[in-house]
């Protein structure tokens, strides 16, 4: 940090003079000797480089790993844009790798800016070094850096660089990315296009242990999706007309690191939401409002950034609050209708909870943009999405008549474990939340039951396909797998053990009762 003082004399400005010379010795020394352990081509290509926490590559040369045709794609746009970098207590390399790749892959008269917000970071290297690699080593780029003296969280410090922009198009990246070749050409392009349309590249896996470059391959890529628990998710691209585009293709939501939006509509369509705190459910909350409210949320193939994922989240949350969870409650009340009672199922003393805050201006802001209903986003945009209490024959508990249900044992999202059976709760617990859709699929929001080895049932990912994955509920309270030819039992289960199918006799372990049910539901 540089020294700062109240000049009175010349022999004092000579002395703070002398202080500074002093100071930016220092630092040069230190930049010298980490500029030392660069190694010329480690990392090339985006192998990985084994290394230590203040690793020292610096700008590598990363192949091209976009698919083959979008190099025959020709884009000519005249708009300039504001990359926004936020970092807090980042490794200064990281930063630098991200700064770097950002001006070596963008043409100079399509970048207005870079703005780094320092989130009020503690690590010392973040404040005199950084500035002075900046005045130094990137002197001839146009860098600003905006210090905020409290901490403010991810949403706030975003809007903090995005008040000072003057691009014409907003870009905010995570403090560890790496731009590719021609990245940011396909996402002014599309802009100049339709101003209204906010833009995701394909995000590219980079290690964080050794900073290989990953991909999925030149072809295969997901959009954007969400859990009712009100998570992002990777999902696949629904539409088969679309599988095989190298264009802008739509994606139901973003993850909300890395986008590029017009900066007019940016500020137009309300921004972020700014009584949110820290970090988490901006990236819904602004996916649903762009829907809802006109605009366009796309995934843009031809433009591939890479980002560091970590194993934990590097950005603390502020008094240990449960800032995704509350930031999430008021999206859900804002922009989700009577659809917002999925997500209470999972946050149930955020529904009426004062800490979630003061809504008025959010909803006003949707008022005035005329924005459409949630239920128009599900059936437009996302109409894939699996409702549990819709378009289904029953849903709720699924219980015995010894009060014993259907229970999925707390197995986590991308786990396949057994259907189990629990002593039935008296609240409404997800875990025992169960539905069985129109399509004949025994489900919870993504994994289905299946029948394997013709008597044990697991939980899996839904496939669409029926075989061992279809049910019938019968009039008689039996739920039967055709593919089996076997009901479903509970039958000598114990508590927290996994149901199985057995030959269909009707007995008292083959009846289920669901909390509700559409009566003309069950088949003969």
């Amino acid at each position: 940090m540089y020294l700062k003082y109240k000049i009175t004399t010349n022999t004092q400005l000579g002395q703070i003079e002398e202080l500074v010379n002093i100071q930016h010795n220092v630092y040069e020394s230190e930049l010298q000797d980490w500029e030392n352990k660069i190694i010329p081509g480690l990392g090339d290509e985006g192998e990985a480089a084994f290394l230590d926490g203040q690793d020292a590559i610096d700008d590598r040369k990363l192949r091209d790993p976009r698919n083959s045709r979008c190099k025959n794609l020709r884009y000519s746009p005249k708009l300039k844009a504001s990359v926004i970098v936020i970092f807090y207590n980042e490794l200064m390399s990281v930063i630098l790798r991200t700064v770097w790749s950002v001006l070596l892959q963008t043409p100079s008269h399509l970048l207005e800016e870079i703005i780094l917000v320092d989130d009020s970071s503690t690590d010392v290297h973040l404040k005199g070094v950084l500035q002075y690699y900046i005045d130094t080593r990137l002197k001839n780029f146009n860098i600003k850096m905006i210090r905020l003296k409290h901490r403010m969280g991810l949403i706030r410090a975003r809007l903090q660089g995005a008040r000072k922009a003057q691009g014409d198009v907003l870009i905010f990246l995570d403090a560890h990315c790496e731009a590719t070749k021609e990245w940011i050409e396909p996402l002014l392009d599309r802009i100049e296009e339709n101003s209204s349309a906010v833009l995701v590249p394909i995000i590219d896996v980079i290690e964080a242990s050794n900073l290989a470059y990953s991909t999925n391959g030149d072809s295969s890529f997901q959009v954007g999706g969400f859990s009712w628990s009100g998570h992002f998710t990777w999902i696949d691209i629904q539409d088969e007309n679309d599988k095989d585009k190298v264009t802008p293709i739509k994606s139901p939501t973003m993850a909300g690191g890395l986008f590029a939006i017009d900066r007019k509509f940016f500020w137009e369509i309300g921004s972020y939401d700014e009584q949110m705190d820290g970090w988490g459910g901006e990236n819904l909350e602004m996916s649903f409002r762009i829907w809802q409210c006109g605009g366009r949320l796309e995934t843009v193939p031809c433009s591939r950034v890479g980002h560091i994922f970590r194993d934990f989240h590097p950005y603390s949350f502020p008094d240990n609050k449960d800032t995704h969870g509350i930031n999430t409650a008021r999206l859900a009340h804002v922009w989700m209708d009577d659809y917002k009672r999925l997500f209470f199922m999972y946050q149930p003393a955020l529904e009426n909870n004062p800490i979630v805050g003061d809504l008025t201006h959010r909803k006003q802001l949707r008022q005035k943009l005329r924005c459409k209903s949630f239920k128009w986003y599900l059936d437009n945009v996302y109409p894939e999405k699996f409702v549990p209490d819709e378009n289904v024959f029953g849903y709720g508990q699924i219980r015995t008549e010894y009060d014993m249900c259907l229970d999925d044992l707390q197995l986590a999202e991308d786990k396949v474990g057994p259907l189990g059976l629990y002593q039935c709760h008296q609240f409404l617990a997800v875990s025992q939340y169960f539905s069985l859709s129109n399509k004949g699929e025994l489900r919870k929001e993504n994994v289905c039951a299946e029948v394997f080895n013709e008597r044990d049932v697991q939980l899996t990912e839904c496939h669409g396909h029926k075989r061992e994955q279809y049910w019938v509920l019968r009039k008689n309270g039996t739920i039967y797998n055709p593919a089996a030819k076997k009901c479903l039992s509970s039958n000598g289960v114990q508590n927290g053990k996994g149901v199985k199918v057995e030959r269909c006799t009707g007995d008292v372990f083959q009846k289920w009762i669901f909390t509700h049910i559409n009566s003309t539901a069950s088949a003969a």
